[in-house]
Formats: C-alpha cells, structure tokens, sequence
C-alpha cells in the first residue's frame, strides 16, 4: 500500500453556536489542510498518481473556501462551518476529483489544521 499526502492551506472566517464563548464571536483561520491518498499500484510511471493532478485537485477545492465567511457558502447551509465539517467537505470533493482519474486511488483522510496545535482529521 502507497500513500501520499499534499498540503495546502486557505483563510476564512466562520462563527460557531453553542461551541464556545470565543468561537461564537465572527473569527477567522488561517486552515492549513493536509490530504492522503492511498493505493495499492504503481502506475506505469511507477507513481501512485501524479502529485501534480492531486495539487489542482486540492488548489481547486481551496478556490471555493479561500477568503470567504463560511457560513454564508451553500455547502454549510444546513450545518456549521467547524473544521471537523470542512475535512469531511475536503475529502469528500477530492475523492470526485480522483473518481475521475483512471487510476485506483481513494482518499485516506484530510486534516483541517485551525491552529498550530488544534486540528480535525477526517477518514474516508
């Protein structure tokens, strides 16, 4: 089994109730996200899959958080914005992405890094 990991980040803001005093205020993050993907063949290349295509994937994912009040975007219309929900968004979107790939290759997990030392990991 292979797995490679990627990182990227975005900056957004999001209010949180019933969650926290502080995190009930309008605050931001500055997200830092890793994603893995895992699989069990080498492509011809001998690669899993380009880090390249996972890049764009992720970079495109991004676009769609970066500099934006979450809880205002329509994919957290019925729920809120935590980071745990984000790693969830993250994977779930990569995983289209990869779909597209004629390539065995599936999303092991994301983490949505909210802090230096706070972060959420979700496993697909």
């Amino acid at each position: 089994m292979f797995e490679l990991k990627i990182k990227n980040n975005f900056s957004a803001a999001h209010k949180l109730v019933m969650v926290g005093e502080k995190c009930e205020n309008l605050h931001g993050h500055n997200w830092h996200i890793e994603a893995r993907v895992i699989g069990e063949k080498l492509n011809p290349a001998g690669v899993l899959v380009d880090f390249g295509n996972i890049k764009k994937f992720v970079n495109e994912i991004m676009k769609e958080l970066d500099h934006k009040y979450l809880n205002e975007i329509e994919i957290f219309n019925d729920e809120q914005p935590t980071s745990e929900r984000i790693a969830v968004y993250i994977a779930q979107r990569l995983q289209m992405f990869l779909d597209e790939l004629d390539e065995d290759v599936k999303v092991s997990s994301v983490t949505a890094w909210e802090s230096e030392d706070a972060s959420a990991t979700y496993f697909l």
